[in-house]
């Protein structure tokens, strides 16, 4: 049988992870959301409606003053901003894993085998699978969609 995980409250989790060495930040504007950091990562977490918390933006290794974002493209992974992106070292993916897991412990949330044996991407980008991880709608049409269209449309006009 599973065990129910008590999730934390919102202030039992910001000074758990004050007093586990991150730095914390209101986030400008509102009192129910801050941001966190440490080795060189940053996350967000907010309030919810029932008092408890739940990560706002997903942790990333910060670049300048920005949250990168990890990006698997199969052969390497990369730190991407909106400015630039870079090869991800494993310094950089071994400090992520570590913020990660500890923000996890922050909030009670369960830690995933998979996530545990190292870094997980927020979205993968293999060359011929480009564009699988949008929804059906927004992804560019293939150019034997494009052909099976103007057939249809082509015979629809021809039975007309």
């Amino acid at each position: 049988m599973t065990a129910k995980i008590e999730q934390r409250t919102y202030e039992d989790a910001v000074s758990w992870l004050r007093d586990h060495g991150f730095d914390i930040i209101e986030a400008p504007g509102t009192q129910t959301r801050v941001f966190m950091r440490k080795f060189n990562c940053s996350a967000a977490i907010q309030k919810t409606d029932d008092g408890g918390a739940k990560i706002f933006a997903y942790p990333g290794y910060m670049i300048g003053s920005e949250i990168s974002k990890l990006v698997n493209k199969g052969y390497q992974q990369f730190l991407k901003t909106t400015k630039t992106e870079l090869p991800a070292t494993a310094d950089h993916l071994k400090a992520l894993q570590q913020f990660s897991e500890e923000l996890k412990e922050a909030l009670n949330l369960p830690s995933l085998y998979n996530e545990s044996l190292g870094t997980v991407s927020e979205s993968y980008q293999y060359d011929r699978v480009e564009n699988r991880d949008k929804p059906e709608v927004d992804r560019p049409k293939r150019p034997w969609e494009t052909v099976k269209a103007k057939a249809a449309t082509a015979a629809k006009k021809a039975r007309s």
